[in-house]
């Protein structure tokens, strides 16, 4: 008896240190570690991305709209590898795993993309003053920089759809544990307020990059201009994997397309099946309890062919007592393929508007370079610093948002988030819009300048109208994103199953990929349609019609924004199950028309 009391409290003795150890880990106290490693994240890859039409064309001598392409095609890469990252992150290496590796990966790109700029033998040597055609970088050259873009995609991959969940965790999961003092209500807003944050930092990381290693590059060189982030990356590497012992770390729940599949081919095999009372569907909490911390998903009534996949039939299960996933899944597996399914149109309706901003870090730079940049005898603004206004207006509106918008939006809807994620959304895009607008006046004012000052012709001459012209289309694009790059991603980590969250963080990032692959395919129908009769972009953009691009943009914003609004309408956020005291209760989330359709039970409500 002694004995047992013994290991008893041994027992109690292990899970009381398993408590304590548990309620020293997340909170705010890891966002330093997390923050600064995204920081110099962004910091490196703004860092040479902001200037990298510059780079191209007058360091490797590339054509104006095959240098855009490459920065597009680019872009769409490193936008591409997260959504592989993000699964491997959910399905077997964890999040913080994933992280490291990427940032090593991310690394070494930028290692072998300052010796490119640095080796004399990896780039062509520069223009002579008076040579009217300038050698371009052979293949050779060209595959080094090609490779050092692959190694950081590949390193964006592991980065960027883990970051902002893994530090959004360290809020949910540590009240969830009882590590925290917040509760219902009160545990929603430290969590939207991370992404606030974790946005603020971004954008403080991109003000950096495009004032003090924009500068570096345009007056001291390129090696240095490159050796800045590289050195970034290597602080953001260290900062993060010294906060290892603070994190908490969630245990991946298996592949979520595994999961997705075997929901989809039980479904399938039972097609015939009559879907019965919601109630009778098959539940097995012990089975999703690793899947669903925070509570598990509640039955929906939309997509019914996919409850058929819980219905029990002969057959089922297997020998050993538990069910076969490939042909009996429980009703939270189910809404798991629900959500993911539910999620995927409001997703698309963010790839117009990567494509829309496309042009401010290729043809808008450009334009920049024509303009009069002289701020002192001195001193000349670098046509990539522009990009400063839109990081300005993005950080002031989230703090004027954070701190006072949704304090006066709070008393009007009730909401501890002011307005829902859509409709933050959507303002985001309609502001969009007015950005693009801006640019094609401006533009046509630019090319009018041109052509009364008979510069026309002379594509490399400064125009005598001031760079400043440009800065409402660059502010204006800022403001836009501080509405609708945070709601999208506070609507993704809200909406997402639980055990995808980082799959669901991808969406956001592949939604950027499919963008930069379509503002390509845009520019290059757009330059090949117009060849023949007034082109619209020529590498001498006084002769092109870059306003009219402007205006073909716009065009497809509104229609986007058409779409969106229709979504919107058509969709129902996801009901979750959790615990409050010692009974279960049943939460649900607002609906997409801004209208509170939350259930007050228990103390707890969820947004």
């Amino acid at each position: 008896m002694a004995a047992e009391d013994g290991r008893r409290g041994e027992k109690k003795g292990a899970d009381a240190a398993a408590a304590r150890k548990a309620k020293q880990q997340g909170g705010f106290r890891t966002m330093p570690f997390i923050l600064a490693n995204d920081f110099c994240d962004r910091l490196a890859s703004v860092g040479f991305t902001s200037n990298l039409i510059t780079y191209l064309t007058l360091q490797m001598h590339i054509p104006l709209v095959q240098a855009s392409n490459i920065i597009t095609n680019y872009n769409g890469t490193a936008n591409l590898t997260p959504l592989v990252g993000g699964l491997i992150a959910d399905s077997f290496a964890g999040r913080f795993w994933t992280i490291t590796f990427g940032s090593f990966f991310y690394q070494l790109g930028m290692v072998c993309l300052t010796l490119s700029a640095a080796l004399p033998s990896l780039h062509p040597p520069p223009c002579a003053k008076h040579a009217a055609d300038c050698h371009r970088a052979s293949s050779y050259q060209v595959a080094v920089l090609y490779l050092s873009l692959l190694c950081t995609s590949i390193g964006t991959g592991g980065t960027r759809p883990c970051t902002m969940a893994f530090g959004a965790d360290q809020l949910e999961l540590m009240n969830a544990r009882g590590g925290g003092q917040l509760r219902g209500a009160g545990a929603a807003r430290p969590k939207w307020s991370f992404f606030n944050l974790y946005f603020f930092a971004v954008e403080l990381a991109k003000l950096t990059a495009v004032t003090a290693v924009v500068y570096v590059q345009e007056n001291v060189g390129w090696g240095w201009g490159l050796g800045v982030p590289t050195i970034a990356m290597l602080a953001a590497v260290i900062a993060f994997v010294s906060g290892y012992s603070l994190y908490v770390r969630m245990p991946p729940g298996g592949s979520p397309l595994v999961r997705l599949a075997q929901v989809a081919a039980a479904a399938f095999k039972k097609r015939k099946a009559a879907v019965p009372d919601p109630s009778l569907l098959y539940q097995d909490k012990e089975l999703d309890a690793g899947i669903s911390t925070t509570g598990r998903l509640l039955h929906t009534d939309q997509l019914k062919f996919f409850d058929k996949a819980a219905i029990v039939t002969d057959g089922d299960m297997l020998p050993s007592g538990e069910p076969n996933p490939w042909r009996l899944s429980t009703v939270h597996r189910v809404e798991e393929l629900k959500s993911i399914i539910r999620i995927l149109p409001i997703c698309a309706a963010g790839i117009i508007l990567v494509t829309s901003s496309s042009h401010n870090h290729s043809f808008a730079i450009q334009q920049a370079r024509t303009l009069d940049r002289d701020l002192t005898p001195r001193f000349k603004i670098p046509p990539a610093s522009m990009l400063i206004f839109t990081n300005l207006a993005m950080l002031l509106t989230l703090a004027f948002y954070d701190r006072v918008l949704v304090r006066v939006l709070r008393r009007l809807t009730g909401r501890p988030n002011g307005i829902t994620h859509l409709q933050r959304t959507g303002v985001g895009l309609t502001i969009a819009m007015l950005s693009n607008a801006v640019a094609a006046v401006v533009e046509r004012r630019r090319r009018s300048v041109a052509a009364a000052s008979g510069m026309l012709d002379s594509p490399k001459a400064t125009l005598p109208m001031s760079v400043f012209w440009l800065v409402p289309q660059f502010a204006i694009h800022g403001v836009a994103n501080a509405f609708m790059d945070v709601g999208r991603m506070e609507f993704l980590y809200d909406q997402a199953p639980e055990s995808m969250r980082s799959t669901a963080a991808a969406l956001y990032w592949l939604t950027f990929s499919i963008g930069s692959y379509l503002g390509t395919l845009l520019v290059t129908i757009v330059h090949a349609k117009t060849k023949g009769s007034g082109q619209w972009l020529p590498d001498n953009l006084n002769r092109g019609k870059l306003d009219n691009y402007y205006w073909l943009v716009v065009a497809l914003e509104v229609a986007n924004l058409v779409y969106f609004f229709v979504c919107v309408k058509y969709y129902t956020f996801k009901p979750v199950e959790t615990v409050g005291g010692e009974e279960e209760v049943e939460l649900y989330h607002g609906n997409g028309n801004g209208n509170d359709g939350g259930k007050k039970q228990g103390g707890g409500f969820k947004y």
